[in-house]
């Protein structure tokens, strides 16, 4: 019987070899935004796994975007120029399907990285900046300050901004973008009523609540080809009462639908401290499932998907139409190796590599075309 998670999948006019794929992981180890040698390392890592696409962590479009100081940027020719000599390392020894994720912070920006605390910065720190929201509301405001409430002239900059990354990434031959639009930045800030209390033509009902994350949707989708992929990210539910909801991620999928979205990749949560969740293997797989019985374009479930029946069996029901991993792939880089011969397929693996594959799986790895 043939596996189903390594069947190739289609997103867009972009051909997958399976059905694995590489969730964006912020590394927060850039300097001024620009990619360093650690990312060569860490992308050439994940390259050789054999899974069927890399997304790049979360790129910030504007600097006051960045989630830290040490956030990955796609705003500037440094920046781009920086991506594009790390990628051109990665391409030279091994061809896969590569995107990125384009993001804004929101009110979760300017913050130490995980292992300094996660702690808000000030805004008159040296390395702090006034943060922005579609609300004057702090993700936390027993520890925050407010974020500024963006007015009509910050949307018009951030949406320019999403689409002069948008290039940047054409101009590096990236395979696909994903629009960031959940754990509780920007995107989500605007979709959910939670974070999104405005009076405007941008708040209020979900329709004027998605106007912005669809307006950038659009400008983006306009300026990438259009044989190559742009979708989004979600969060499909706040974890919180009164907050964003699986049928409004439903009403959210379809206008993204109907104005060319390539793909939905279905998470959850992020969006405010209090939040409780009922974590648990495929936690939010249902989510996606609900999702992809209301669409017809492509739907990732993510969420601690660890076991290979696991994600085959999350494909093989229709639940989604991929996998996405994320820290389980951090901890076991050749994942989708183990996952081939445990399922009896194959994956792609460089040269230098073949020989490695035990005896018993020697049909396991085929060479890369790179």
């Amino acid at each position: 019987m043939s596996s189903k998670l390594f069947e190739g999948l289609t997103l867009g006019g972009l051909s997958l070899p399976n059905r694995i794929v590489i969730a964006p992981m912020c590394q927060y180890s850039a300097v001024d935004g620009n990619a360093t040698d650690w990312h060569t390392i860490h992308l050439g890592s994940l390259a050789l796994s054999g899974a069927g696409l890399l997304i790049i962590e979360a790129s910030a479009v504007e600097p006051e975007g960045r989630i830290s100081p040490d956030d990955l940027g796609l705003w500037s020719d440094d920046n781009e120029a920086a991506l594009g000599k790390v990628l051109a390392s990665v391409r030279r020894h091994f061809a896969m399907p590569i995107g990125i994720q384009l993001a804004h912070a929101g009110r979760k920006a300017s913050v130490r990285v995980p292992w300094q605390g996660n702690a808000q910065i000030p805004a008159d720190a040296p390395d702090g900046w006034q943060t922005v929201a579609p609300s004057a509301i702090a993700f936390d405001p027993s520890k925050e300050h407010a974020p500024e409430a963006l007015d009509a002239d910050g949307l018009s900059r951030i949406k320019a901004a999403f689409v002069a990354a948008a290039q940047r990434a054409e101009r590096l031959g990236l395979d696909l973008i994903e629009l960031h639009g959940a754990h509780g930045y920007l995107l989500h800030e605007f979709l959910s009523p939670l974070s999104n209390l405005r009076t405007d033509d941008y708040g209020g009902s979900l329709d004027n609540r998605m106007r912005f994350p669809l307006e950038v949707f659009e400008a983006v989708r306009a300026v990438f080809p259009a044989h190559k992929p742009v979708g989004m990210r979600v969060s499909a539910s706040d974890w919180a009462d009164g907050g964003w909801d699986i049928d409004q991620t439903i009403a959210f999928a379809k206008a993204l639908e109907a104005q060319g979205c390539s793909f939905m990749h279905v998470s959850s949560a992020g969006l405010i401290s209090t939040q409780k969740i009922a974590v648990s293997p495929s936690y939010q797989v249902p989510f996606a499932r609900a999702v992809k019985a209301a669409v017809t374009m492509p739907v990732i479930a993510v969420g601690l998907i660890t076991e290979y029946e696991q994600a085959e069996a999350i494909v093989a029901t229709g639940d989604a139409d991929a996998v996405a991993l994320a820290r389980g792939i951090l901890y076991d880089p050749h994942w989708p190796w183990h996952a081939a011969a445990h399922l009896g397929a194959q994956v792609q693996a460089p040269n230098q590599y073949l020989r490695s594959q035990p005896q018993r799986f020697k049909s396991l790895l085929v060479p890369n075309p790179a």
